[in-house]
């Protein structure tokens, strides 16, 4: 196994994949011809900044960053195999959906980087929305635009370029202005006979911002949109110079279509066939819907988006996902070093979470809200994340934790049973996010929210940056089909199925009346109490 792996670095049978999360930057490689193996991993943490009022990162912190999770990937692949890479056979890049990130002419930026998590742009959303007729999110990129054409920020004359920020690393890496059809269906509405911006709404937008934007018509300024599979370009010697500080790197390597974390989370849990689904939980949390038919109403807890092909997908998207989680469990790490027993991160996980499992159903009338950023499908404009009880609640461990983990999921139940009522079936649901490394305890709780069984994969603690190198090796069998003139019938959902899941060891909890039952009365109290956090907002 290891002289087979190290051969197919050497020669470089590898898809290289890298993803831009909210709080790690992660590199992943696989054998391109067996992408359910994982060959070596790379990461490196980094953090967002309120600046202005904004939540931003700054683009020297994108490159330092990079360039150190592709230096720990390759120190992984040279001490797991005795082989460190200088090639790959694909290589594609994801990173956090939406945002803002506007160029000039000469590629300058012209305003901080904007993250999904800002929520300035609530105007420009209803505008939108609108005007479009479709559910416009504050934090998609079309948002971000219209706001400041609506507040004629001084650099708006200057804007030749809009992206995300996996379009924004692509386009460096390779010199190409392209998005995949996922990440480009959270910058703009997409529609899903054409796989590109809606040609309807873009004319809408061309006259309702006419004479205020740069250009005659906005799709100008929109990168070009790409069906997974599709070429993307490849990596110039100035990307390899940015991407490897060693110098090590060789260009020419070819990539795959730049993806948002949605689309890669669809990847990684075989979730891209209609009826099939999943939930992606990290520093947000969203839940991912293949519908079968168009939705009879538009709704704002909804965001219509599409799969890396370009099917339509209802997204239950929460700016608020497990941080609180990971403060709490935080707190407890320094109690149990400041007791003299110091536990690993994961080993505090571990207990926390198997203590959970002694809680009360309903969590024992505590509430945890995990709004440390607005959240829109709540009403909130800021977070204020707050622990609630009232005085017959059971303050105990496991209820404290029980609810913690329930408040993770609480958003995000009040939009699910926004498909519910629309009468959307489904078939799976899958999960992935490192608060599902401990077997069998937040997929236990998700399957009760849900009311759904919940799967969870060997892959699920690697997310997007496994699934974009899974579609970087997609792209790869797909040139390689069409290099040998063989049919190219192949399509995602197959490649997935036939290649990369039929062995995979996943598992599945049902859900337990009991748990679905509790999570119920807890939501209650839960959407009771957003009056509390909206007070919390006014008045702290």
């Amino acid at each position: 196994m290891m002289d087979a792996a190290a051969e197919a670095i050497r020669e470089g049978r590898t898809a290289l994949g890298i993803e831009l999360g909210s709080t790690r930057i992660k590199a992943c490689l696989v054998d391109a011809d067996d992408p359910a193996t994982v060959l070596a991993v790379g990461s490196h943490a980094w953090e967002n900044r309120l600046e202005d009022g904004l939540w931003t990162y700054s683009l020297e912190d994108v490159w330092s960053g990079l360039q150190a999770a592709y230096t720990d990937l390759v120190a992984d692949a040279q001490q797991r195999h005795g082989v460190a890479p200088d090639s790959f056979g694909a290589i594609g890049v994801s990173a956090m959906m939406h945002g803002y990130l506007a160029f000039d002419e000469a590629g300058e930026l012209l305003a901080p980087f904007r993250t999904w998590r800002n929520t300035n742009t609530g105007v420009a959303a209803a505008e939108l929305t609108d005007a479009f007729g479709v559910n416009i999110p504050l934090r998609w990129s079309i948002a971000h635009l219209h706001q400041v054409v609506l507040d004629a920020e001084e650099h708006v004359s200057d804007i030749r370029f809009v992206t995300t920020l996996a379009g924004y690393v692509h386009w460096r890496l390779t010199g190409e202005k392209v998005l995949g059809v996922g990440d480009a269906s959270g910058m703009f509405p997409i529609d899903s006979a054409t796989q590109d911006y809606d040609a309807d709404l873009l004319a809408r937008y061309d006259a309702l911002a006419a004479d205020r934007l740069p250009v005659a018509h906005v799709a100008e300024l929109l990168p070009a949109s790409l069906v997974a599979g599709a070429p993307a370009g490849a990596l110039t010697a100035e990307g390899a110079a940015l991407l490897d500080a060693s110098g090590t790197l060789r260009p020419g390597i070819p990539f795959c279509a730049p993806e948002g974390d949605a689309g890669t989370g669809m990847v990684a849990t075989n979730a891209v066939a209609p009826r099939s689904g999943n939930v992606s939980a990290g520093t947000s949390i969203f839940a991912m819907v293949v519908l079968e038919r168009p939705l009879a109403e538009v709704h704002h807890e909804l965001d219509l988006v599409t799969t890396p092909v370009g099917d339509t997908v209802a997204m239950v998207h929460c700016n608020n996902g497990a941080s609180e989680l990971a403060a709490w469990a935080g707190m407890f790490a320094r109690f149990a070093e400041a007791a003299g027993t110091p536990l690993t991160d994961d080993a505090v996980y571990e207990t926390l979470f198997r203590e959970a499992l002694d809680g009360e159903a309903d969590g024992g009338g505590l509430l945890a809200y995990n709004h440390l950023a607005g959240e829109p499908i709540a009403g909130l404009t800021e977070g204020r994340p707050l622990f609630v009880r009232t005085p017959d609640s059971r303050l105990t461990l496991a209820n404290a934790i029980r609810a913690q983990l329930y408040g993770v999921f609480g958003t995000l139940a009040l939009g699910m049973r926004v498909l519910d009522d629309e009468g959307v079936a489904l078939d799976r649901m899958f999960a992935h996010g490192g608060m599902f490394r401990t077997a069998g305890v937040a997929q236990r709780f998700l399957a009760g929210a849900l009311g759904a069984p919940v799967s969870v994969g060997d892959t699920a603690s690697e997310g997007g940056a496994w699934g974009i190198a899974v579609l970087a090796a997609y792209a790869r069998a797909v040139r390689n089909e069409d290099a040998a003139a063989a049919a190219s019938g192949i399509t995602l959902a197959s490649f997935l199925d036939d290649r990369v899941f039929a062995d995979a060891a996943i598992s599945t909890a049902e859900p337990d009346p009991a748990d679905v039952a509790g999570f119920g009365a807890y939501l209650d109290r839960y959407r009771a109490g957003l009056a509390v956090e909206a007070a919390a907002v006014s008045a702290l």
